[in-house]
């Protein structure tokens, strides 16, 4: 397992196994025992460049993008070497005021095998799970938005391995990962979040990007079009 060369792919797939110098990174394990400062921090950060109208639309926006750092330091790995690091919530530290890839970094990684059930179980059940709870403790948040996150999240890394190995003539890269998508989106928290299961996926909530100044549209977003006021104030 190279995650050099996994990190080529993007900077969403990057996973350091260093400290990252000046850092102020701490384990996830803290934030998902209730440790809420780092994601506090996280939101305000987010609230503030986009301008965000409410808390709950900056907190959505900061939970797409963890959710898609996490599904994408597994699934890049797996798809290309078979094997992921194991992303122990100890051991996995970030620091909320960076990005990629200086945002996460792992110590003493393990390698696991690269199978759909092993990145669920790292992934979902081991971050995602806990990381919703933390969010839902930061503010009015539905569940069913976070898991469109999720899937999003997920969907959005397939899309990215899918193009990176059309320019690198890797057409097997792009099959692993298609193929451990539809096995992860084969489950109720993920299954009904949008469709089809892969790169053209659309997913049935939003995110709330839209009500941020000048946001526009996600690529997968639920709408055609922005809504208007009245939506804004049913969601």
């Amino acid at each position: 397992m190279d995650l050099e060369r996994t990190a080529s792919v993007g900077g969403f797939f990057a996973l350091r196994t260093v400290p990252v110098p000046g850092g102020s990174h701490r384990p996830l394990a803290e934030l998902y025992a209730g440790g809420t400062a780092p994601l506090t921090a996280r939101v305000d950060k987010v609230a503030a460049r986009l301008g965000a109208p409410e808390r709950r639309v900056a907190a959505s926006i900061a939970h797409l993008g963890l959710a898609a750092r996490l599904w994408s330091i597994a699934l890049g790995p797996a798809a290309l070497f078979g094997r992921i690091p194991a992303l122990v919530p100890d051991t996995l530290h970030w620091d909320p005021q960076r990005t990629s890839p200086d945002d996460l970094w792992l110590a003493d990684p393990e390698e696991l095998p690269g199978t759909a059930e092993r990145i669920r179980e790292q992934v979902q059940y081991g971050h995602l799970v806990p990381l919703a709870e933390a969010v839902r403790r930061d503010g009015n948040i539905s569940p069913q938005l976070l898991w469109g996150n999720a899937g999003s999240a997920l969907a959005g890394a397939v899309r990215e391995l899918v193009t990176w190995s059309r320019g690198q003539d890797r057409p097997d890269v792009a099959q692993r990962a298609r193929a451990l998508a539809a096995e992860l989106f084969d489950h109720p928290d993920l299954r009904s979040t949008g469709s089809p299961h892969g790169p053209a996926y659309r997913r049935r909530s939003c995110c709330l990007y839209w009500r941020c100044p000048g946001g526009g549209l996600c690529g997968d977003c639920v709408f055609d079009r922005a809504p208007g006021p009245s939506a804004a104030a049913r969601q």
